[in-house]
């Protein structure tokens, strides 16, 4: 098997980030909540204000896995990043693609000082979450994370 490599995404990256996206939407069971285009992640990464930046993880010339992060400012850390996506398709799991693509994220995060990278894990992805705890990463219980969609966004009334 040939090695792993991570290395920054490019614009040329996003059709196959975004099979990823789907991806990962099918496994964490929202096959159809996938909106974004490929057009749509060249636009918003690698403009004069990238909204995010993304690492990929290549092996003999095909994307295998991504994560996808962005800085984020906590009131009470100063500047931190989120990291919204780290996915390894399904047939490449288990080669160290994801470790790697964590570590990579992990790493920059320290080179670019900031004080807290954060992430959301379904509860029901034990795998995971027994990953991140053997990384030193805390599941935090007590919290929980709130949405509001378009739809949400169009009904929602100013009279509370």
């Amino acid at each position: 098997m040939h090695p792993i490599t991570i290395r920054k995404g490019t614009a040329a990256d996003m059709p196959a980030v975004l099979g990823l996206i789907k991806e990962l939407a099918i496994f964490e069971k929202e096959p159809g909540a996938v909106v974004v285009t490929a057009g749509d992640l060249i636009r918003d990464g690698f403009g004069t204000e990238p909204q995010f930046y993304t690492f990929v993880a290549e092996q003999n010339g095909e994307i295998i896995g991504m994560a996808l992060f962005y800085y984020r400012y906590s009131t009470w850390k100063g500047r931190t990043i989120h990291l919204e996506d780290l996915i390894v398709k399904e047939s490449r799991r288990g080669t160290g693609a994801g470790s790697a693509l964590y570590k990579e994220v992990i790493k920059f995060a320290k080179k670019e000082g900031v004080r807290r990278v954060e992430w959301v894990v379904l509860n029901w992805n034990t795998h995971a979450i027994a990953f991140y705890e053997r990384s030193g990463a805390r599941i935090m219980d007590d919290w929980r994370t709130v949405q509001m969609d378009e739809n949400g966004m169009a009904q929602f009334t100013f009279n509370i």
